[in-house]
């Protein structure tokens, strides 16, 4: 199976993502446009959907997934960047590289497990590593079981774990993938990269 992926600009990849996560009931309280475009603008980004046919329509190619992405900065100015890379500085190293973060994405629910998260994020290391990035580093919490399923089963390896003083379902994981051409010689995806008008 191929994947078709489409690859957004700012304004319109974050109004399609807001679309997009109002679909997600686990998401409390879904990312808004303008907030998306204020985390993303100036630095460098990816905003790609991953597109399937409509059940109701076989005709109509729909978003089925997403996954958002942006450069990381060891001093950022942005409150929630600085306190991330804050917890970031005794597990990544910044100095000198260049660090991805991926940020936001999900898969719909009728369409999981077809290898759409899969096809995304192999795209998103691709892109990364095109674009010089010498690691790529994500975010979740450790009663997102699933999530952590999917990322080990793509190699990202963990690298801190902060425990939360009450609830260990929500402390938080950090985990990364160091990007190199052998990262990108074990893709398993077939994909097609098309820029959305």
């Amino acid at each position: 199976m191929e994947h078709r992926i489409r690859q957004y600009r700012l304004e319109q990849g974050a109004l399609e993502v807001e679309y997009m996560e109002q679909m997600f009931t686990e998401f409390a309280g879904g990312k808004k446009a303008v907030e998306i475009i204020k985390r993303l603008e100036g630095r460098e980004h990816l905003i790609l959907l991953s597109m399937a046919q409509s059940l109701e329509d076989p005709e109509l190619e729909i978003p089925v997934a997403f996954k958002v992405g942006h450069e990381l900065r060891e001093n950022e100015s942005d409150l929630q960047l600085s306190d991330l890379a804050f917890h970031l500085r005794d597990a990544v190293h910044f100095a000198g590289r260049k660090v991805f973060y991926s940020w936001i994405g999900g898969t719909r629910q009728e369409w999981r497990g077809q290898g759409h998260h899969r096809a995304l994020t192999e795209q998103q290391e691709e892109w990364a590593h095109q674009h010089h990035y010498d690691e790529l580093v994500v975010k979740t919490k450790n009663k997102f079981y699933l999530m952590r399923a999917t990322l080990a089963r793509l190699h990202f390896d963990v690298i801190k774990f902060e425990a939360h003083g009450s609830d260990n379902g929500e402390s938080k994981m950090y985990l990364s993938k160091q990007l190199g051409t052998d990262t990108l010689r074990r893709h398993q995806t077939s994909r097609s990269v098309v820029e959305a008008a």
